[in-house]
Order: C-alpha cells, then structure tokens, then sequence
C-alpha cells in the first residue's frame, strides 16, 4: 500500500459521518425529484423582486472577487441594528462563522455545552477543533437554560451554544430568560447566541442588542427569512475586541460579491420581510391543522418549520418520514431520545402544503402498518 501523509491526530480521530444528508443525494439515490420540499428550513418565499433585480443587475460583475471587508454590507447591517461597523463580522453563513469561534475560543480537550439534539453542526466544528461536547438534554422540548449554565459552570467551559429559536423543535425563550442567563454566564465563557430564526419569531423573545459585553457573539442569516440559503451569507454581532479577532482567521474571500450585495438589497427590503413573516405564519398554521386532520400534534412554534409530534416513540416517527419521503415528500426530524417522536416539516408554497395533505393519511398508513 501506498504511504500517506498523515492527517492531525484530531482529523485521524474523527468518524467519516456527515450532519445532513442533502435532498439533493436522496433525489439522485431515488431517481426521483421531491414534490414538496419542506425539510431543510428553506423559503420557498425566495428573495425579494428588488434583490433579486439587484443580483440580476450585477451578474456581469461576477468576474470580480468581491469586497475582501465586505464595508458595504457590514455598514448596511450596522445601521439595521444600530451599531458601529466594527461591531459586525460577516462570514459564509452562520456555519461560517460558527467554525471561526470554535477556532478562536476551543483547544483540543477543552469543553464546550450545547443542548442534546440541538443544531447538529456546531458540534461538528467543535469536533473539528478537538473540543470536548458537554451536552445537555432538553426539557419540555425546550433548551434547557438552568442546564445549560449548571454544565458551563461544572465544566468551566469555553463556550456554550444556544439557539433562539430553537431547531429542531421552534421553540423559544422570552428575552428576559436570555438576558438573566447572559448575567450568570461566567465572564470567562463565550455565549454564542444563534438567531437564525429571530426574525419570525415573537419581538419579546430578541433582547435587546448590547454590544459592550465581551462574553456574547449573535449570529444572524439571510438564508432563512430573507430567502438566500443559497448564497451562504451571514453576520455577527459582538464587542469590537472579539469582532477584530475574527479578521486574523476568516477567508476574507469567503463571501462572493452576490452574497454581499443580495445581503445588502435585503436588508433594505423590510417590507418584503414583513410579507414572508405573514406567509410563514400562515404555513405553521396550515401544517397544524394538517396534522390535527391526522391525529397529529404540532408543537408552538417560532420558526419556519413546524415540529409534529407523533404520539409514538421515535421508531415509529422514522417509518413515517420514510413514508412521507418515499412519496415525495422531503422532511427531516429530530434523532435524539425524547425529541425523536417528532417529525419537522418546514413551511412550503401553498401546493407543497397542499401535497403534504394528499400524502399524510397514506404515509400515516404505511407507517402503522409497517
């Protein structure tokens, strides 16, 4: 055999295991594409028409690298938060930007807390780095915060991961919760507070933004509400110290010039954003009711995606998104013990919901019997 370089003793140690598998590889698995894509917590919205004339517009540019400060998007994102641009990093996505802070905060063996069950793929950068996961279990599928700050403060821990709202299960914590956990976090402990979903969720769960603590990052994106999963976009929001430490890491071309001025054009489009708040209401409803047609039980939910308990163990909530997949129908749901009799459909255009509905009582059928 031959003789390879050998990779780090942390990559070495690392199982070959992805946190999603993708619609796309199930679609080339089948031979068939989806009818109704409604599991990876897209909009189906899209973007607003004005973003999507000022991407067109721009087309032609595209042999340009972009903007290696990415000035006109942080500046855009400052003033929509009323902030200094100093205060803002943008990266490649939350994920992006999750890796950067896992790098900057975590050495091999050092523990970091997130919840069990919570967004798959920060644990993957925290495996990435060699960090020690302390998870915590959820209660009444909610992160749990008395948890969360117990295990940071036995573990004097690094970092610790929150996302609100919650994936996978929409649910949310009022902005006091937060800001009392923030005031107990240990002043040694990085806070990343993942937002992804804050624009559709309840105005009292968002604290408000405070910029002079060193001790919390916010993430922000464009790939959910605003339409843009697509062009791995997103941003940061932290004291100005922490910020200047991202620009000795970050791919300062990481994120192309369309990123930058879709972003940008997004932000400027509040009222679009206003209309796919409405809509994504108007689906978590559709999605409960079509549940409640089927015996099903929605979960309350703050995000794009509904939780749909299933009334059984997560064996059986398996063989009905198997059902559901297998009919064309895309959705995912949670793995973890206690979380895992729950299924998680996002909300789609009117005739994804309306497919969901057709195949539901069949897949409900095929599940139960099988």
């Amino acid at each position: 055999m031959p003789i390879h370089p050998p990779f780090t003793p942390v990559i070495e140690a690392l199982p070959s295991t992805v946190p999603f598998v993708g619609p796309e590889a199930q679609e080339r698995a089948t031979g068939h594409k989806f009818r109704a894509r409604i599991g990876a917590n897209e909009s189906s919205f899209g973007p607003s028409p004005r973003v999507i004339a000022c991407m067109t517009e721009t087309a032609p540019d595209m042999w340009m690298y972009c903007d290696p400060d990415n000035h006109d998007l942080k500046l855009a994102a400052a003033a929509h938060h009323g902030v200094k641009p100093q205060n803002i990093v943008v990266g490649e996505g939350i994920d992006g930007l999750l890796s950067l802070l896992t790098r900057m905060y975590v050495s091999p063996g050092e523990p970091v807390v997130t919840s069990l069950g919570a967004y798959p793929t920060f644990n993957f950068h925290v495996a990435n780095v060699g960090g020690r996961l302390v998870s915590v279990p959820y209660e009444n599928d909610r992160e749990n915060l008395d948890g969360l700050l117990d295990a940071v403060r036995r573990e004097n821990a690094r970092l610790v991961y929150l996302s609100n709202p919650d994936n996978p299960m929409g649910s949310w914590w009022e902005a006091d919760d937060v800001t009392r956990f923030i005031e107990a976090l240990p002043e040694t402990t990085m806070f990343i507070l993942d937002e992804a979903y804050c624009e559709l969720a309840p105005a009292s769960a968002l604290p408000a933004i405070d910029v002079t603590r060193p001790n919390v990052v916010r993430m922000r994106t464009f790939s959910k509400a605003y339409g843009l999963a697509g062009i791995r976009c997103g941003y940061a929001i932290g004291e100005e110290t922490v910020i200047a430490a991202f620009e000795k890491i970050r791919n300062h071309y990481g994120v192309s010039r369309m990123a930058q001025i879709a972003g940008e054009a997004a932000l400027e489009d509040q009222a679009w954003l206003a209309e796919v708040v409405r809509k994504v209401d108007a689906g978590r409803r559709r999605i409960t009711a079509i549940a409640a047609d089927n015996g099903l039980q929605a979960l309350p939910s703050a995000t794009n995606f509904v939780a749909v308990d299933c009334g059984r163990d997560g064996a059986f909530a398996l063989k009905l998104m198997e059902a559901l997949l297998a009919r064309g129908v895309f959705i995912r749901k949670p793995m973890v013990a206690g979380l895992d009799r729950c299924i998680r459909i996002s909300v789609g255009l009117d005739h994804e919901l309306d497919v969901l509905a057709e195949e539901m009582p069949k897949a409900l059928a095929a599940a139960r019997a099988g």
